[in-house]
């Protein structure tokens, strides 16, 4: 391996590079220079983990930490973004400071999901929509309404909050919605919203607001193009149910 300069070394480790072995460190520096000497996706979640909490205890490392969070939460990051910063605190060696930065991390990460699914700005399916909406709403505890608005190429000029309520459900004014999409010059509009409940049946207010915003937008020229539903069940289980895949909006 090549050396490496004294200053590329964690501090605390007074051991050049060439000849370090991640074997013969203290377990805390060890996702530090495992990192460095093999790159971050070498490392487990609770080695990365490890890192965004920074030290461990007496006998206890930031790995032993990292290792105790995530068996709390099943190994499951998206529960561990969930979770409060009060709840955080609760686990023996993570204070506020601790908590925040794990809170931070992880909220990155999310908006990193969202940036990712928006590079492909035209919407040709329900699959398309379905990217744009699931960071934002999957994982939520109370439910949200959001709309995405489409220029005639299909192309995405616009995603909003809509309405936001509680477990069971909200309220969408119609209006605002179409309020929305003319302020935008929107030739359609697709909504979805959450079901924190995890059923995908739609309701009979699902039903009652797809019936009118399809309505409002074909009297105003700017049709729905699709109403999708969606549960927190992880970005690769395609979990959601799509009005227009099932025939259900009027006309399609």
């Amino acid at each position: 391996m090549e050396k490496i300069e004294k200053s590329s070394v964690v501090p605390g480790c007074e051991v050049e590079q060439s000849r370090i072995k991640i074997k013969d460190l203290a377990e805390q520096d060890r996702p530090r220079e495992k990192l460095i000497m093999m790159g971050e996706r070498s490392l487990t979640n609770s080695e990365l983990l490890g890192i965004i909490i920074g030290s461990g205890q007496v006998n206890r490392s930031a790995v032993d930490i990292a290792r105790e969070i995530l068996g709390r939460y099943n190994n499951n990051l998206t529960d561990l973004g969930n979770t409060s910063l009060k709840e955080l605190t609760k686990i023996k060696g993570i204070g506020v400071a601790r908590a925040i930065n794990i809170i931070a991390a992880l909220e990155l990460g999310r908006r990193r999901n969202i940036t990712k699914a928006e590079e492909k700005m035209k919407i040709t399916d329900s699959r398309d929509a379905y990217m744009i909406f699931h960071p934002r709403i999957a994982d939520l505890k109370h439910e949200e309404m959001w709309i995405l608005m489409l220029n005639r190429q299909n192309q995405m000029i616009g995603v909003e909050l809509l309405s936001e309520g509680g477990l069971n459900g909200t309220v969408v004014d119609v209006r605002m919605a179409i309020k929305m999409a003319l302020d935008m010059s929107a030739s359609a509009i697709m909504i979805a919203h959450n079901h924190p409940s995890g059923t995908l049946k739609p309701s009979k207010m699902d039903d009652d607001v797809t019936r009118k915003l399809y309505e409002a937008g074909k009297l105003m020229d700017i049709p729905l193009r699709d109403h999708i539903i969606i549960v927190q069940d992880g970005l690769d289980s395609n979990r959601y149910y799509s009005y227009f895949d099932n025939d259900r909006i009027i006309g399609s």
